[in-house]
């Protein structure tokens, strides 16, 4: 896997000289939606968020530290300033001027990874204002997502450098951005344009690029580039040329990542090379799209077969990563289910709304004739999806958390827990779900020395939850879990995360998700 030049999690990072001045490119991108561009999120005001302290202890907590380990404590984690120095098994002798945080009851788990994020999508604009970016960044800290791969910085190159430079800095309430430039046009077909635009997002501030679709000559020239340049990868294979580079043929070249699954069912086709589409298939036609994609794995070869068991090998030995973003096609399988989330109440910003609701116009928003015979494909293509995903694991590779949230009724943050859950149903034990949130995705980024885990000397990124999500992640929710107090004999809520602590900087998680429901409310108010 390439390595990313990060040095010290983007904390002392100098961003390149911009092409242009930051917020233009997001400007003119905003300007051809025929959308305004939000406002950029605003400077962390004295009350949000406290410290880095010059020392900080969590004493008396549960310790899941992400590396696989079984949970143990209770413990104390001193942390100074940005970095955990210590864990001990009892708390340590005071410190004079030290803070001291009784954690008891609570459990420590590593700042979560999104391998698959995007700050925002002007397309959301069509349906009114975009989502601000202090919303987003507040629900994913609330969440306990202290890091984000933003696949595409679809709010403009230089907008995405210069609000990760200003997070990195601790100017802003918001998680470490890890920018990746999208290529304008999705189709790469020229090798030499292909090139330079490769040197021209990296002189801009991009760490790594987030590739669709083109012809295979112009996306060996991306790979080649990108290795030279120290840059990470990743890539939605588009059923548009699929057939011209499939998921081996990028592994083999350089590949970092793969996103969602498109690409790896026709890399194990044994019967056919293209997908089995009806006559009058339209693949502009997102009903269609999404809708044939239903029926994809069961056209691939068997689970267990030689095939499969040698694709699963040949991505292994390629230290190849899978971001499966399962919970984004959720809704394929029981739309009722997303669209009615409980969350949707009190944190969906109205014209996010909007844009989940049917309408053949928007990106994402193809349920408008979505049928139990739809449902049921899916239901079947993630029991094979999932197989393969476990397998995967099971055989030594590397996957990664996604959300891809922001469409198809998928809330920024809620929907990175529900995630989890839906490893852990394809066959993760807990553990390795935590894992694969933490470490795995903190090794995709090659950034496993800095963060990834509760580990002396590396930053502190530590999740504090009441409760053991291990058992549970139902209580990773902004929402909570539902629960019979058996001895009061009531019904209660409990669980979400308490605090999130990003490069030594404590987040009340609660007073993160009373923000954004005022957010909420205020926008929904000047709707009225």
């Amino acid at each position: 896997m390439k390595k990313l030049i990060l040095i010290s999690a983007l904390l002392i990072y100098v961003l390149p000289a911009f092409a242009s001045q930051p917020g233009e490119e997001a400007a003119e991108l905003f300007a051809s939606y025929g959308v305004q561009i939000p406002d950029d999120a605003p400077d962390r005001s004295a009350g949000e968020g406290a410290g880095p302290y010059e020392r900080l202890v969590i004493d008396r907590v549960m310790l899941v530290d992400g590396l696989g380990s079984p949970p143990r404590g209770p413990v104390s984690i001193v942390i100074e300033k940005d970095q955990i120095t210590e864990i001990h098994d009892r708390s340590p002798k005071p410190v004079p001027g030290e803070e001291r945080f009784d954690a008891k009851g609570m459990t420590a788990l590593p700042g979560f990874i999104d391998a698959h994020a995007h700050v925002g999508y002007p397309g959301q604009g069509q349906a009114g204002p975009v989502t601000p970016p202090e919303y987003v960044f507040k629900l994913w800290l609330a969440h306990g997502i202290t890091t984000v791969r933003d696949v595409g910085s679809f709010m403009g190159l230089e907008w995405t450098v210069e609000h990760a430079k200003r997070s990195a800095a601790g100017l802003i309430v918001a998680p470490r951005i890890i920018p990746y430039a999208y290529f304008p046009g999705e189709d790469i077909t020229e090798t030499s344009a292909a090139r330079e635009w490769v040197k021209a997002v990296k002189k801009r501030g991009a760490l790594g690029v987030k590739l669709r679709r083109g012809t295979k000559e112009a996306l060996t020239v991306v790979y080649e580039e990108t290795d030279e340049l120290q840059m990470g990868t990743a890539n939605h294979h588009d059923q548009n040329s699929v057939y011209h580079m499939n998921v081996l043929d990028s592994a083999r070249l350089g590949l970092d990542s793969m996103e969602h699954w498109y690409g790896l069912p026709e890399a194990m086709f044994t019967d056919r090379t293209i997908q089995d589409y009806p006559p009058d298939y339209n693949y502009s036609d997102e009903q269609w799209r999404f809708g044939e994609a239903g029926n994809l794995w069961q056209q691939t070869a068997q689970p267990g077969s030689d095939t499969w068991k040698a694709t699963i090998q040949e991505l292994h030995n390629l230290d190849f990563t899978l971001v499966p973003t399962f919970t984004i096609y959720e809704a394929n399988r029981d739309v009722m289910r997303a669209r009615r989330a409980e969350w949707h109440d009190d944190y969906t910003w109205p014209a996010l709304g909007r844009f989940f609701q049917p309408d053949p116009h928007l990106h994402g928003s193809y349920h408008f004739d979505w049928t139990t015979t739809h449902e049921v494909a899916w239901r079947n293509n993630f029991a094979l999806w999932m197989q393969f995903v476990n397998d995967f694991k099971n055989a030594g590779g590397r996957i990664a958390v996604g959300s891809d949230a922001g469409f198809i009724f998928k809330l920024y943050g809620f929907a990175y827990i529900r995630e989890l859950e839906l490893l852990q149903e394809a066959g993760f034990h807990p553990l390795e779900v935590i894992q694969a949130a933490t470490l795995n995705g903190a090794e995709l980024l090659n950034m496993n020395e800095q963060i990834g885990s509760i580990t002396p000397g590396k930053q502190a990124d530590i999740v504090l939850v009441k409760g053991n999500p291990v058992a549970n992640f139902k209580l990773l929710y902004g929402t909570g879990h539902m629960y019979l107090d058996r001895e009061a004999g009531k019904v209660t809520r409990v669980g979400g995360v308490s605090y999130t602590i990003k490069s030594g900087i404590v987040y009340d998680a609660r007073q993160l998700l009373a923000d954004v429901r005022v957010m909420v409310g205020e926008a929904r108010d000047a709707e009225k």
